[in-house]
């Protein structure tokens, strides 16, 4: 049956009626989309979730954040009110790709100007594909102080998922900071410059454990007010099963810094989903997962039901210095608070610097049969982009091809469409390749002077653009990171992983063609490189960036523009920052 629609909301008038033209001309599944309604407010305040007390971002009192649950084709509206007293936000929806609405994509600078203290801004978007997405600020390093939370879409009932389960549960895995996020960002931009170390701890679904007894007090508080291990926020989190049944674990990683393994004791897990898309299934005793990133899991509770069992994550691909987090696998009807019999120490988890173990978890990912979606046979474009830690008039910074981001105070989504030929430079174009030849990946850079720039790449619509990401020796002698890079707006397929320096003449005659996963986050190992291919078909200004919260703070970060001419009108709401003032 037809439906009509009605723009009663002239502030959004362009999203609604993309909306209904999705909702009356679009598959059936959408025509059934349901608008779902949700009314958040972040603020700041004083919580213990790793029994040490700090200023830690709350939506409506929660952390992590109320997860979204819809279903394929549903029509998101989250009312958001800033209630910080001093600070901007925006919030990205990580996986969503915006179809018809890149400008509720939540980054600041890029697609909207940010939401200033006291403000309400409304973000309107459908979730037009099922799977396991996350939201998040976007907004400097804020997404470290809290501002998270998971986002499941299922979808419609005639169309069964290839895998089946009995209860379906979120883990949200995250690292954590006492230091505060203005703090931690002004050290990385100062000369000295001073990093911002490893985590204090990690935590499950918003809560760790932080050991107190270590805990260096300021001359103010007492112990008891700094750090208390029998505060409530910060109790194990329990996930409770029954005996018998199969559990699809949802497992997102938000961490600002550490990438991690994830276990639980005596149980295997298989792996059926990543960032929105079926896996051919394979079983592992441990999870890799790196900031960005999604995996559906499935546990069965199959184990002997008389105890409980212990969860940890814990780094990997960084010097182990922070605690594994723990949680608890509850049998019912043991009593949660039930320890398990063994020490947690004792659950296994693979070496931090076991870069192998990792990469070949990574190879082993294909999509699922029935469901794969081979990629275009041959790219338009090839980019392939080095990532390098330089300096820039003596601050440290992260760098793309010898470039560094320079962060613009007029979004490019609204400077393209409006023509604001001023507000960046439109006249620089970003190198598209690095002297590959004469590059040593594995040496500390000989010269380690870069340049800072706002230029972007401009794609032509419906291309298909491969991307090499490769990695290299850092600053520090024998140092290469692992860096976890998510694309906004688009999936692409991965194409293939390598160790060394990528080689573009033999590399690609080695490229899955057939069955590669796609995602919207991978990582890219220690001295290696990752390959991967997207269409851009997706009209719009799209950041693509390291997913690590100081690296992009520092400049590790593009952004790849594409039919801007096919973007609908943009709403004022996004606007009134830098050059868009004139425009509200």
């Amino acid at each position: 049956m037809m439906r009509s629609c009605r723009f009663s909301d002239t502030s959004h008038v362009f999203t609604l009626m993309f909306i209904c033209f999705i909702t009356l001309f679009s598959s059936s599944v959408l025509v059934q989309g349901k608008i779902r309604r949700f009314k958040w407010e972040v603020k700041y305040e004083l919580k213990s979730p790793d029994c040490f007390e700090k200023l830690v971002i709350t939506i409506n009192g929660q952390l992590p954040g109320p997860t979204i649950k819809a279903q394929q084709g549903d029509t998101i509206i989250v009312e958001l009110k800033n209630s910080f007293m001093t600070e901007n936000v925006a919030v990205h929806w990580h996986g969503i790709r915006q179809v018809g609405t890149p400008w509720f994509d939540g980054v600041e600078g890029v697609t909207q100007c940010p939401i200033l203290p006291g403000e309400i801004f409304t973000y309107q978007f459908v979730v037009d594909r099922p799977g396991t997405y996350m939201y998040h600020s976007h907004y400097g390093m804020q997404r470290e102080s809290g501002l998270i939370g998971m986002i499941r879409v299922s979808p419609p009932s005639t169309e069964p998922e290839p895998f089946t389960y009995d209860y379906d549960r979120s883990l949200l895995l995250t690292d954590w900071y006492h230091k505060g996020m203005s703090e931690k960002a002004t050290g990385l931009a100062s000369i000295p410059f001073k990093w911002v170390g490893e985590p204090q701890s990690l935590m499950i679904q918003g809560r760790g454990r932080f050991n107190c007894t270590n805990n260096m007090m300021t001359p103010q508080r007492s112990e008891a007010e700094v750090c208390n291990a029998s505060h409530a926020d910060c109790s194990r989190f329990v996930l409770m099963v029954i005996p018998g049944k199969t559990y699809r674990l949802r497992i997102g990683s938000l961490t600002s810094l550490s990438a991690l393994s994830f276990q639980i004791e005596g149980h295997n897990l298989t792996v059926v989903e990543a960032d929105g898309h079926y896996v051919e299934p394979f079983t592992v005793r441990n999870l890799f997962i790196y900031s960005g990133e999604t995996y559906s899991v499935l546990l069965k509770a199959d184990q002997n039901p008389s105890r409980n069992y212990w969860i940890t994550t814990s780094i990997v691909s960084r010097p182990e210095k922070t605690p594994p987090a723990t949680a608890v696998l509850n049998y019912h009807p043991n009593h949660p608070r039930k320890h398990p019999p063994t020490p947690a120490s004792s659950n296994f988890r693979p070496e931090w610097n076991d870069t192998r173990h990792r990469l070949a978890q990574s190879v082993a990912i294909k999509a699922r049969k029935g469901f794969a979606h081979a990629p275009p046979e041959n790219s338009d474009k090839v980019i392939v982009l080095l990532n390098t830690q330089n300096k820039v008039n003596g601050y440290m910074r992260w760098s793309v091809n010898n470039v560094s981001y320079q962060h613009p105070t007029t979004p490019y989504l609204i400077a393209l469409k409006h023509n604001l030929t001023n507000a960046f430079d439109w006249r620089f174009t970003p190198p598209e390749r690095y002297d590959s030849k004469s590059y040593d990946i594995f040496a500390v850079p000989s010269n380690a002077n870069a340049t800072m720039s706002d230029g972007i790449y401009r794609l032509k619509f419906n291309s298909t653009v491969d991307v090499v990401l490769q990695n290299a020796n850092t600053m520090s002698v024998n140092n290469s990171e692992t860096h976890p890079w998510h694309l906004h707006g688009h999936d692409f397929w991965v194409l293939g992983y390598g160790e060394g320096k990528f080689n573009e003449m033999e590399d690609p005659k080695r490229y899955n063609l057939v069955d590669p996963i796609m995602k919207n986050t991978v990582a890219v190992q220690p001295y290696g490189w990752t390959a991967l291919r997207f269409r851009a078909d997706n009209p719009g200004v799209w950041a693509f960036h390291c997913h690590i919260e100081s690296h992009f703070f520092m400049g590790m970060r593009i952004v790849f523009a594409s039919g801007i001419d096919r973007v609908a009108n943009l709403p004022s709401s996004i606007m009134g920052c830098g050059q868009t003032k004139r425009l509200v």
